[in-house]
């Protein structure tokens, strides 16, 4: 099925967003990169913002599902997929386009709590705290939130360390210290998956 003049264009959008920010991109840009008129982008649209939220939840879909399935294939078992999330964070490091969390930015170019680009970009990390925890449950954690907590952190600040270029392979680092972590939380058989 074709995809609608309004999908076309918040998948063409997302492409721009995320290589040049949202404050930073303006509507003539995004009719330059997506060959849409203004005049389409605002009769799908009512305003910039609101195209930007519909590109964060299109972001959020494709991204939790590429992980979702990525860490099922690379892990057999909940613990293994546990692991398995940070060379799912290599492989996103890896691509050509890598441009850093685009959830991060949002929340950064839009900083009141309140603002609906900030509480659409904590609910992307909302969701996938949900994911890590599901694991974390399945796996026979003994602190499920807790485990999820600290794993995440381990993946935003991985993340964080790609974008700025100061670590050489920050997924591995991480999945190093994720090792430590499941150890204590399941025990040494889950330190060596």
């Amino acid at each position: 099925m074709r995809p609608s003049k309004r999908d076309e264009l918040v998948r063409e959008a997302l492409k721009v967003f995320y290589q040049g920010g949202f404050h930073a991109t303006g509507m003539d840009a995004l009719v330059v990169a997506t060959g849409i008129s203004k005049t389409t982008m605002f009769k799908h649209f009512s305003s910039k913002e609101e195209l930007i939220l519909a590109v964060l939840r299109l972001r959020d879909e494709n991204f939790r599902n590429w992980i979702i399935r990525r860490t099922s294939e690379l892990g057999r078992t909940p613990r293994e997929q546990l692991l398995a999330l940070f060379d799912v964070l290599a492989e996103w490091f890896a691509e050509p386009d890598f441009r850093g969390c685009m959830f991060i930015k949002a929340s950064a170019e839009y900083q009141e709590p309140d603002h609906p680009v900030h509480v659409q970009s904590a609910e992307h990390k909302r969701l996938l705290f949900n994911y890590v925890r599901s694991l974390a449950i399945a796996a026979g954690a003994l602190k499920p939130d807790s485990i999820a907590r600290q794993l995440l952190l381990l993946k935003e600040g991985a993340i964080v360390a790609k974008h700025m270029g100061y670590e050489d392979d920050p997924a591995s680092d991480a999945k190093s210290a994720a090792r430590i972590l499941l150890s204590q939380a399941f025990g040494p058989q889950a330190a060596a998956a």
